[in-house]
């Protein structure tokens, strides 16, 4: 006799309602061996993996199609990788030990053949399975991607209609009606690769705050965090330690990547409900606006550092008139105004030490008191006057604000 009439002959199953509630049992044991997976996600698998034991025929290209599939529903399901995995390969093993005849025949041709063709058809469809959830949770993830710059895009902008917004973004675990505050990282350069910027910041701010009311994401090539922010804070004029926790949080994570470094991180003040993220945002955004034209060097910039920037900025006409009326003489000198400036500059933030000065701009203490004089020469305000200090440094955060002398100054017709 054949060893294939042979193997055919002692592995023959038994009666077909026989065999499906044997099949059924192992199943189910599977299921709960992976911590409960929905039985349906096997399929036709252990028909397959018991007609290859009989037969040796491999799985066709439809089953595997089929299985396939099955990953996919897996994956859309949000069951995991592995659990799906557990399932499959604790239903081979299930059904090995408990295959009738073959675990109890002597034969050890039919053992290995048996054997052979069940580990065939295992790593066919575990293969396949893993692929179909793989496509599927990159199609997941690119759908997830596009909704979540949709949704950033309008809470962003606070324009869109509110109850479309809390719909949608109640699947990304946001309660719009909480306080939050948003926070902008700029790199130094292009970022190439946004998805590691993304996934390092969720990992620390998920751990930090948890992953609710949080939303990472990119625009205009800047990183946006979304976060939340204590209710007290809210409207409060000096809450910068707070938003300086989140800044350095940001700061920090982001620093320790290859590419982007030097980060800049601006936080804007929380306020409350969807209008209060985009008013968040738009200080953000312009406080890193403001550092750049500012030139500091300071890498983490929050809204509360240059509230009185913003000041200045309401009334343009008015500060394009200061500046205009007071600085412009400078102008006229060796050099041009540059150099007064970041001397009127360096004084005043030294608190008007010219020592201090000397040093932060890198010239002698009698540079610096030869400019404080030439200043009061033609301007006629001398910056050692309390009287005078307070037009003059107004005057220069003006013009810093402004950009001058590096361009002209506004028309205020």
């Amino acid at each position: 006799m054949s060893g294939t009439s042979r193997r055919r002959r002692a592995t023959a199953p038994e009666s077909l309602p026989a065999q499906q509630a044997w099949l059924a049992d192992v199943a189910t044991a599977a299921a709960a061996d992976a911590g409960g997976v929905p039985v349906r996600l096997l399929g036709d698998y252990l028909p397959m993996l018991a007609d290859a034991a009989v037969s040796g025929r491999r799985p066709k290209r439809a089953e595997l199609d089929a299985v396939a599939r099955l990953g996919r529903q897996a994956a859309e399901q949000g069951i995991s990788a592995g659990r799906v995995v557990q399932l499959y390969l604790s239903s081979a093993r299930r059904l090995w030990q408990d295959l009738p005849t073959v675990a109890r025949s002597r034969d050890s041709e039919v053992v290995r053949a048996a054997a052979a063709a069940v580990l065939h058809v295992i790593d066919d469809a575990v293969a396949t399975l893993a692929e179909g959830y793989a496509v599927a949770r990159r199609d997941l993830v690119r759908r997830e991607e596009a909704l979540r710059r949709e949704l950033i895009d309008d809470l962003l902008r606070g324009d869109s209609d509110l109850g479309s917004l809390v719909e949608r973004a109640e699947p990304f675990g946001l309660d719009l009606a909480r306080v939050h505050q948003v926070a902008l990282a700029a790199p130094s350069r292009r970022l190439p690769d946004t998805d590691t910027a993304i996934s390092a910041l969720e990992a620390v701010i998920f751990d930090r705050l948890g992953d609710r009311d949080v939303l990472v994401a990119t625009k205009e090539g800047l990183l946006v965090v979304l976060a939340p922010a204590e209710a007290a804070a809210a409207g409060r004029t000096a809450p910068a330690g707070q938003d300086n926790d989140l800044g350095r949080l940001m700061h920090g994570e982001l620093n320790r990547l290859r590419h982007g470094r030097p980060w800049r991180v601006a936080v804007g003040r929380p306020h409350p409900g969807l209008y209060g993220i985009a008013r968040s945002y738009e200080e953000a955004r312009e406080a890193l606006t403001m550092a750049g034209r500012l030139h500091t060097d300071k890498m983490i910039i929050t809204a509360h550092d240059l509230l009185v920037y913003r000041v200045l900025l309401r009334d343009q006409p008015a500060i394009v008139d200061l500046v205009s009326g007071v600085l412009t003489p400078l102008t006229h000198a060796r050099g041009g105004a540059k150099p007064l400036l970041d001397t009127l500059d360096a004084y005043f933030t030294t608190g008007g030490v010219a020592t201090e000065s000397a040093k932060r701009l890198h010239v002698s203490v009698r540079t610096v008191t030869y400019r404080l004089a030439r200043i009061k020469t033609l301007t006629g305000y001398d910056a050692t006057d309390p009287a005078h200090r307070f037009t003059l440094q107004a005057a220069v955060l003006g013009a810093k604000v402004l950009n001058w002398p590096a361009e002209p100054l506004p028309s205020t017709a």
